[in-house]
């Protein structure tokens, strides 16, 4: 069974251009997965830890028949591969991949919550998650368009 999934994909650390273009291109290289829509890339300054580089952000939307956790474990791997570690919460990173959105699934086991939780709250999500799905929704949040709303005094700018 095939499912679309939106993936989050989030650098600032060892050239972030080419980390998270590197990624969207890999994704195509998961089981049984296909890259279907890459959003543009966009640097946004960073959240929660302040004293860090600003981020290259994108979103992909993937048509996987990988389960959730299934995803997520080949997601990690990826990251891991571009030299993801996990030193402290918010801390700089080569590479940062989050399933954001699988179907219209809501789904909560450890590690693992769809909707991303903090997702409809992210500029650096919720622009480049419209420019590829404009009428997305947020299962029991709103669409991603409203949500949108609410960032919109968040900077962001768009590369390429």
């Amino acid at each position: 069974m095939k499912h679309i999934a939106f993936i989050g994909l989030g650098s600032n650390l060892a050239d972030p251009v080419a980390q998270v273009s590197h990624a969207l291109d890999a994704m195509n290289g998961l089981p049984q997965t296909r890259l279907l829509k890459r959003s543009s890339l966009y640097r946004s300054a960073p959240v929660g830890f302040l004293e860090q580089p600003d981020f290259i952000n994108a979103v992909a939307k993937l048509e996987t028949e990988l389960a959730p956790r299934a995803l997520l474990d080949a997601l990690l791997a990826l990251e891991h591969e571009c030299g993801r570690t996990r030193e402290f919460r918010n801390a700089p990173r080569t590479l940062d991949l989050d399933v954001l959105l699988y179907d219209d699934l809501e789904h909560h086991e450890h590690g693992l919550t769809i909707p991303h939780p903090q997702m409809h709250l992210r500029a650096f999500v919720l622009q480049p998650l419209l420019e590829i799905a404009p009428e997305c929704v947020i299962p029991g949040i709103s669409s991603a368009a409203d949500a949108a709303k609410a960032s919109k005094d968040q900077q962001l700018e768009k590369l390429i």
